[in-house]
């Protein structure tokens, strides 16, 4: 692989692509069903791999700002729902990790994050507003865990342009 890469992810402004994508054998999550508060959606290679493993993990610990900022985490890769179950409950991860696996990583291609070569996403993340607007993403190289501050910094941003809760908009 060369040391450059290219990647297509979506721009800011741009709206997010609408998915349903199963959370759960008989469980199917929507970007619509999302609507309404913003959402981190996290893209990452594969369940089980050492920097997903950690990178999730950060997610799980710091869940409550996300959820102070009133967003919804939910994790994206290529694997299978079973192996999404296993890994959730080692990880005891408190967010849905969706299974872009059927068509393989039709979702990940839709927000230009899919690594043909490896059938792989990039460790990639959005943050999409209330309104389905992409509001800032960026891709980390697969070795790297991207961490949190760029998504808090956004969401901090997303909050400042709302109304303090309790005051009428």
């Amino acid at each position: 692989m060369s040391g450059t890469h290219a990647t297509s992810a979506l721009p800011a402004g741009t709206p997010a692509p609408a998915f349903s994508l199963p959370a759960t054998p008989d469980q199917m999550v929507s970007l619509a069903d999302l609507s309404g508060k913003p959402v981190i959606i996290a893209f990452y290679p594969a369940d089980w791999s050492p920097v997903c493993g950690d990178q999730m993990a950060l997610y799980n610990e710091i869940l409550p700002e996300f959820q102070k900022a009133g967003a919804q985490l939910v994790g994206i890769s290529v694997d299978g729902v079973w192996c999404h179950a296993a890994f959730a409950g080692d990880r005891k991860l408190h967010f849905p990790l969706l299974a872009d696996f059927e068509p393989k990583g039709a979702v990940a291609r839709s927000f230009g994050v899919y690594r043909d070569k490896e059938g792989i996403a990039e460790r990639a993340l959005f943050v999409i507003d209330a309104a389905g607007i992409i509001r800032w993403s960026f891709v980390s190289p697969l070795g790297i865990n991207p961490g949190a501050d760029g998504i808090l910094a956004v969401l901090d941003n997303l909050g400042a342009a709302a109304p303090p809760e309790g005051t009428p908009s």
